[in-house]
């Protein structure tokens, strides 16, 4: 895949428009030249071929900066349905790439396909703050007004669930179905099992890795977590290995990427936050950024909490819902799982479960989760 320019007339992108043009055609909000990420190593199959758009955020703290998206149709004709891929952390867009070409053979209608890298993360441009959720949703919120899609089934993953959940409340009507992974938009466990005492307590716990870590060895853990096998000791092996493999130049396509997207001190940090607020992962909370000053996504929860059962539950907007857990993880025990039930109930007898999967279980069971996908859309 090439991401050298394609339009020699990009090199100036200026601010989004509100009003969308078809999916097809390129407007002065988008550029087709990527911006600042630090990543050099690209993927084969990172996106297809053409496809690689970058969105320029008009407002907020990231106005300016570039958004890596594509958009594009599986099948003939008009799309019947959107489906809008939205990732957590420390992942990018890539992480959906083999469900994307799994619905892709098994489509039973023409869908429009919508993923994007957010701010800090794969191709788009890097962070210049610690960067939490409602910042992502609220520049995520600018790509969907000027991209205007509709009938959309979310897929979401870790962070972005709230990510995802927290850019479409507001517009309810948008959202025909939801597909969840491993992610949570109600408040975590302070007692008992959470990000807190896993894998290990104390030290080696996930959320202690964000305050304990340096920055320059932050870019060993994307490609330790993304890809390692359950178990606490599986996760150290796969750590050693990753290490050792870094200093030999043998790492494949999708860690070299992963371990790049990290490698800069903004980047490092921001993805770091995330991991910092995971005790707190759906409580809202508030905490000190260097250049921002305090941040508070108290409110940007709450309305997530508030609204969601209302606008999409049975009695509300009734959409389609499927989830699937992999099991090795704080995000997928039955205190969270039903906490989902409770919002969504027509999501009852829609849970798949795998024992044997952690937490990135798009890297496994991609195959089960495009099937999810192309059933629930059935209903759009």
């Amino acid at each position: 895949m090439s991401l050298a320019t394609e339009n020699a007339n990009s090199d100036t992108a200026v601010t989004a428009k509100r009003s969308r043009p078809k999916p097809t055609r390129m407007s002065a909000a988008v550029a087709r030249e990527k911006g600042n990420t630090p990543i050099k190593t690209v993927p084969k199959d990172y996106v297809t071929e053409g496809e690689a758009k970058w969105f320029v955020l008009a407002s907020g703290p990231d106005a300016g900066k570039k958004l890596f998206f594509y958009d594009e149709i599986i099948g003939a004709g008009q799309p019947e349905a959107t489906l809008f891929f939205v990732h957590g952390n420390p992942e990018s867009s890539y992480t959906y790439r083999q469900t994307i070409e799994s619905v892709k053979a098994n489509a039973e209608k023409t869908y429009r396909v919508i993923a994007m890298d957010h701010i800090g993360f794969g191709l788009s441009d890097q962070a210049s703050f610690e960067m939490v959720d409602m910042h992502h949703a609220n520049n995520l919120k600018q790509l969907i007004d000027y991209l205007d899609p509709t009938d959309i089934t979310l897929i979401i993953h870790d962070w972005g669930g709230a990510i995802g959940i927290g850019s479409l409340i507001d517009s309810p009507e948008r959202v025909r179905n939801l597909v969840l992974m491993n992610t949570t938009v109600f408040p975590m466990p302070l007692k008992g099992w959470n990000l807190t005492n896993f894998p290990f307590r104390g030290k080696l716990s996930w959320n202690s890795l964000g305050y304990l870590t340096p920055w320059r060895w932050w870019r060993l853990v994307p490609p330790v977590v993304m890809y390692s096998s359950v178990g606490a000791w599986a996760l150290v092996g796969r750590a050693l290995s990753v290490f050792t493999r870094a200093a030999l130049g043998q790492l494949t396509e999708g860690e070299r990427m992963y371990w790049e997207m990290v490698s800069t001190k903004a980047n490092a940090l921001s993805s770091m936050r995330n991991v910092k607020q995971t005790k707190v992962w759906g409580h809202g909370y508030c905490y000190f950024d260097p250049t921002l000053g305090w941040q508070d996504n108290r409110s940007f929860y709450q309305n997530i909490q508030d609204n969601i059962t209302s606008r999409w539950g049975a009695e509300g907007g009734n959409i389609g819902v499927r989830a699937l857990w992999g099991e090795w993880d704080p995000t997928a025990q039955e205190s969270v799982r039903k906490q989902w039930i409770e919002a969504l109930p027509q999501m009852k007898e829609f849970v798949q479960l795998y024992p044997e999967r952690g937490h990135f279980l798009e890297e496994h069971e991609y195959q089960d989760i495009a099937q999810a996908i192309v059933e629930v859309s059935r209903l759009a």
